[in-house]
């Protein structure tokens, strides 16, 4: 069988890393006064060299800078778009049993994109990789940014701004066109599309509340679906997009609960994307049977090894679940990876630095086993 030679890879990752003690310290420092923003990022560029050297020698064909820069998976890009602040909240996200910061964004004027500082953390990874070996950036969805700014919290607020459903709509495409477009520019050939926002629609509790308030979560679907599409309408050909479809990633802990048959049909066969990257490493991510709807040559990476514990998987298991996937995906159109990043936020996943590395080892151990020539 033939090895994918573009992404996704066949042992791939979602994206982010645990954040290393230096830069945690180095974080703290600039808080209190003690470090300033340049020294701060001379730390973070060293840590991100060494990872992206990590993860080359452990066989990575796609790395990322660890998300090292950010404090969350997803705020942090919002934070630097136009017209888009940072926001406190009453109450934290409720995990399953533990409560994620008080943060959010919000609405002050017009949603642009312009000078995004992750453009410079970009230029700085890429410059870090060597030929042969794709740089990757990862970034919350549109989708994901509208699920945000209409939030309970938010949305007096962003219909202040915005009281025309359809301009807030092109606003938020032109936006991330801009970004796709800048990110393009500079030299990047795969954009990773993360959201939450799926594993929200396929959550009981949420569908029971929806069908309480009349909200059709179906209609809901295809209006995400076509947002997302409009922003990939014309992406130049050589440009790679995947989404992640994440139930929540915090302190190892989780939020969203459902197997993604609600979704399956709008999203697997109708989004315009290249790749999904699915969690699968729980029951509750339901079976494999809504792969069924993968629509065309599109790929599907089986997040089938968690992030959130250290404890190995045993290979053969996985084996046997890649194979029992292939009954709905063709083998030759699936890939392996952990099921989310170890560290969607700063404080990380409840495991240590060699955990991490043992898990992808043992990625590639089974990725060439399953996939050898």
């Amino acid at each position: 069988m033939t090895i994918t030679q573009t992404v996704p890879y066949r042992n791939d990752i979602v994206g982010s890393f645990l954040r290393p003690k230096a830069i945690k310290e180095a974080r703290e420092a600039v808080k209190e006064g003690k470090m300033s923003i340049e020294n701060l990022r001379e730390i973070e560029n060293q840590a991100i060299k060494e990872l992206v050297e990590k993860q080359v020698s452990v066989g990575l064909k796609s790395v990322t800078d660890g998300e090292f820069r950010r404090s969350w998976w997803h705020l942090d890009f919002m934070w630097g778009l136009d017209g888009v602040e940072k926001s406190a909240t009453e109450v934290g996200l409720a995990f399953n049993g533990i409560e994620s910061r008080k943060e959010s964004a919000s609405i002050t004027g017009k949603i642009d994109f312009s000078a995004h500082p992750f453009l410079d953390d970009y230029n700085y990874l890429a410059s870090t990789v060597p030929e042969g070996v794709n740089a990757r950036q990862t970034l919350p969805s549109a989708v994901q940014f509208l699920f945000e700014i209409t939030k309970p919290h938010n949305i007096e607020n962003t219909r202040k701004h915005y009281p025309n459903k359809e301009e807030l709509y092109d606003d938020i495409v032109r936006a991330y066109k801009k970004a796709f477009n800048a990110f393009y520019e500079a030299g990047c050939r795969n954009i990773q599309m993360d959201e939450v926002v799926w594993a929200v629609l396929c959550d009981k509790s949420y569908r029971e509340n929806a069908a309480k308030e009349e909200i059709d979560l179906d209609v809901l679907a295809k209006e995400y679906v076509e947002l997302n599409n409009r922003i990939l309408a014309d992406k130049p050909e050589d440009l790679i997009v995947t989404t992640h479809v994440c139930r929540g990633n915090y302190r190892s802990t989780w939020h969203y609960s459902g197997g993604y048959d609600p979704v399956s049909k709008e999203l697997f066969e109708n989004e315009n994307v290249d790749a999904y990257y699915l969690e699968f490493d729980s029951e509750r991510a339901g079976g494999f049977e809504p792969l069924q709807y993968v629509s065309g040559d599109k790929k599907v990476v089986l997040g089938l090894v968690t992030s959130k514990r250290a404890e190995l998987e045993n290979e053969e298991d996985v084996i046997a679940r890649i194979k029992e996937a292939s009954q709905y995906v063709p083998l030759d159109r699936l890939c392996l990876s952990p099921q989310c990043g170890f560290s969607s936020t700063e404080e990380g996943n409840e495991l240590t630095d060699e955990d991490q590395w043992k898990k992808l080892e043992l990625i590639k151990r089974i990725s060439d086993k399953v996939w050898a020539e």
